[in-house]
């Protein structure tokens, strides 16, 4: 089932996807940030490099509530723009399902009512610097909202993604349950991966399948690019940490150009506090999980666009060396996880899963840190803190985390 790649790319930015209210059926993508060419050269059907961030709408439950458009996107590009999304790296902008309108009598997929042009739109998104998803399903032959889906029509649904000009594809196994066994899967969704690839177009392709048949073992012969790792995340403590906490075994398996995905990010929904959203978002970047904003950017709090936002936790999730971190010890409520960069550094993360404040004690040998550190960066606070001898202790909020980058 392997898939080969003639085309060689420096692939695009990560990707998160947003939640907005402005926006409706929309799945917002961050652009891969480029890697190297030395890195690329080793790379076959893969066109994000770095794990994708996206930003816009993903919360289906609200936004099938409230229809979507083209002059939805079109609003979304723009919030893109002004609000500093796209400046730091968010450069995808993925529309959910809903938008199909049927076939031709050709047999060609089209838009409904609500996108009369998608080329159109297409060409008014990339004019921002920002690019444009889509979403369709092998279902047979229909998606999870009953609109035309894929099923027969791979290779055709992919040139026609192609010509509208169109870069991320979200391919949800949720239409397929009544047709395909779970262990038809990888030979389904390959099916698409070999579509894509045909047309010529780099297209990131996302496998929505919610972790079944150890989906991570199989993803990149698929032509996936990520593919989710667990069910659905919802805006609670309990529901993210389960998710992100569990990440650990998978760490073997995600590459430059092929990540575990445990789902969107919910900053800034208002089911956790700021706190609890920055460990949130600093365990995503240890994981080196793409980044799926589902907030609303049309209407961010100061606090809200500062984490989703913040350079220097981003760029441990876009690190070049792509290398997922991992779990190296737990102590009750406290767990620190360590993620090795392309430059030697190490991002720590020291996380308080407990009810009260609690201090931790980071012994440097234990990390694999060797040698005298020269830096020591808290990457919240914005500053590098001063650091003798082997260890370093910190005070850790309830639910909160010190996130730290340490260079010898």
């Amino acid at each position: 089932m392997k898939n080969s790649n003639p085309f060689y790319r420096t692939p695009i930015l990560a990707t998160v996807a947003v939640l907005t209210l402005c926006f409706s059926n929309y799945l917002v993508s961050a652009q891969t940030i480029a890697a190297t060419s030395a890195t690329t050269a080793d790379l076959t059907g893969n066109w994000a490099v770095k794990a994708p961030r996206s930003d816009g709408t993903n919360n289906w439950a609200y936004f099938s509530l409230k229809g979507n458009g083209d002059k939805v996107v079109r609003e979304i590009a723009d919030a893109m723009v002004s609000s500093g999304m796209r400046d730091a790296g968010y450069q995808y902008i993925n529309i959910d399902d809903t938008w199909e309108g049927g076939r031709d009598a050709k047999g060609n997929i089209t838009s409904n009512k609500k996108f009369p042009d998608m080329k159109a739109l297409a060409d008014y998104v990339h004019s921002k610097g920002l690019k444009l998803g889509i979403y369709s399903s092998p279902g047979p032959p229909n998606t999870c909202s009953g609109y035309e889906g894929s099923y027969g029509h791979e290779e055709q649904d992919a040139r026609t993604f192609a010509a509208w000009g169109i870069d991320y594809l979200k391919y949800d196994w949720c239409g397929a349950r009544n047709i395909y066994t779970d262990e038809e899967m990888p030979a389904v969704y390959q099916k698409m991966g070999d579509a894509l690839l045909k047309t010529g177009r780099p297209i990131v392709y996302s496998l929505c399948q919610y972790g079944r048949q150890d989906v991570w073992k199989w993803g990149p012969d698929a032509g996936g690019n990520l593919w989710r790792t667990t069910g659905d995340i919802s805006d609670r403590w309990d529901s993210m940490t389960r998710i992100g906490f569990g990440q650990n075994d998978l760490a073997s398996y995600a590459k430059l150009g092929h990540w575990n995905d445990p789902d969107m990010l919910e900053v800034g929904n208002g089911g956790m506090t700021d706190t609890e959203y920055k460990t949130h978002m600093s365990l995503w970047a240890i994981l080196a999980a793409p980044l799926l904003a589902g907030n609303d950017i049309c209407d961010m709090t100061p606090a809200t666009k500062e984490i989703l936002q913040i350079r220097e936790v981003i760029a441990v999730n876009q690190d070049k060396a792509g290398i997922q971190g991992k779990r190296v010890s737990q102590n009750g409520d406290q767990e620190i996880w360590v993620r090795e960069l392309a430059d030697g550094d190490r991002a720590i993360g020291i996380f308080n899963r407990g009810a009260t404040t609690a201090d931790a004690i980071v012994k440097w040998a234990d990390l694999g840190v060797k040698g005298k550190i020269k830096k020591v960066r808290d990457l919240w606070e914005k500053k590098d803190v001063k650091v003798d001898g082997p260890e370093y202790k910190v005070s850790v909020a309830s639910h909160g985390v010190a996130f730290l980058r340490v260079g010898k």
